[in-house]
């Protein structure tokens, strides 16, 4: 297959375009990215001289590049979101505009060039929180979204369902756990905690730190999006969780662990406004019919992340810095 995989410098995205190319040696990959804060170009540079890599700066909400890009490909696999609560909180137009009406500028030209195969990534937080007693999350959970960034997502899955309702498009749609893993922007609690500690900073942790998350380590997440792309029932949504519910405290106490350090390095700060206390997930329909389930412990992946960031000190210093915005334009002459 011809992949266009939008968002595909951030984090999640550039994981799987990086495994699409490493485990299906006949597909070719566009990426499709806007390069706002969250994509980062070094997180593809090693691709740069893959003949089977393309990159195209742009934005999925100008109809004139989706168009034209969609049209050479075969699936779109659709990353692209503004994805940050704080965020979301400080600027919701931003988050209604690209997740929303970006998500229908593809679906449009899906829709245009024959009915090409969708695939739309979301998350767990469409469905609201849980309490400390309550069933995991799955595909029958209703909506109830908390925060402008959950609203906006849970905006692109109706989209994504009525297309393939009204207009027959071939979609499927994934709602992941929280992901964690290599090039993951040091703005969420593990690359941030990891890269503070490896600073000799102070870890702030929200609130009393007890809001419990399922993690998800990136590769399973991107074995999953794969395994769904190509052999997931059409107009079907898939649960992915990863087996690893925790709350956020314990994972700082693991990092602190991991890297020999004591407690008095965290920083308790005010919670954010409308903080869900908990989410998790019930992936047992897409291991049920995909046969997928998470490979990577939660212990295990966090000790791999806190090495990778160990050892890509270059790229998270690049990050926090602001340099990384450069890259582009020294790649590019732009």
């Amino acid at each position: 297959m011809k992949l266009l995989v939008t968002g595909g410098a951030g984090f999640i995205g550039s994981n799987f375009v990086h495994h699409v190319l490493r485990e299906h040696p006949e597909d070719e990959v566009v990426v499709l990215d806007l390069l706002t804060y969250a994509g980062n170009l070094e997180n593809l540079s090693e691709l740069q001289v893959n003949p089977r890599f393309r990159f195209v700066k742009g934005d999925i909400t100008d109809a004139e590049i989706v168009d034209s890009l969609v049209a050479q490909c075969d699936a779109v696999v659709h990353f692209a979101a503004e994805s940050h609560v704080d965020r979301s909180i400080m600027d919701p137009a931003a988050f209604v505009r690209t997740n929303v009406l970006g998500t229908q500028v593809l679906l449009d030209a899906a829709r245009r060039h024959g009915g090409r195969r969708f695939h739309h990534v979301s998350t767990d937080e469409v469905f609201g929180a849980l309490g400390p007693d309550d069933a995991p999350f799955s595909e029958v959970t209703p909506y109830d979204p908390r925060s402008p960034y959950s609203a906006s997502k849970a905006g692109s899955d109706h989209l994504v369902r009525a297309y393939f309702h009204t207009y027959d498009l071939p979609v499927t749609i994934s709602n992941c756990s929280n992901n964690y893993g290599p090039y993951h922007f040091p703005e969420k609690l593990i690359p941030l905690a990891i890269t503070n500690l490896l600073e000799g900073q102070n870890v702030p942790v929200y609130g009393d730190g007890k809001q419990v998350r399922d993690w998800l380590h990136v590769e399973d997440h991107c074995r999953a999006i794969d395994l769904v792309l190509r052999k997931g029932r059409i107009g079907e949504t898939y649960c992915v969780g990863g087996n690893g519910e925790r709350e956020n405290i314990a994972i700082v106490r693991t990092l602190l662990g991991i890297l020999g350090l004591g407690e008095d390095t965290i920083e308790y700060v005010k919670d954010r406004p409308g903080h869900d206390r908990r989410y998790a997930i019930d992936f047992s329909k897409i291991k049920r019919e995909l046969g997928w389930e998470p490979s990577v412990t939660l212990d295990e992946g966090l000790r791999r992340t806190v090495e990778w960031f160990r050892t890509h000190e270059a790229w998270w210093k690049s990050v926090k810095s602001g340099a990384y915005r450069d890259y582009y334009g020294k790649q590019y002459g732009k």
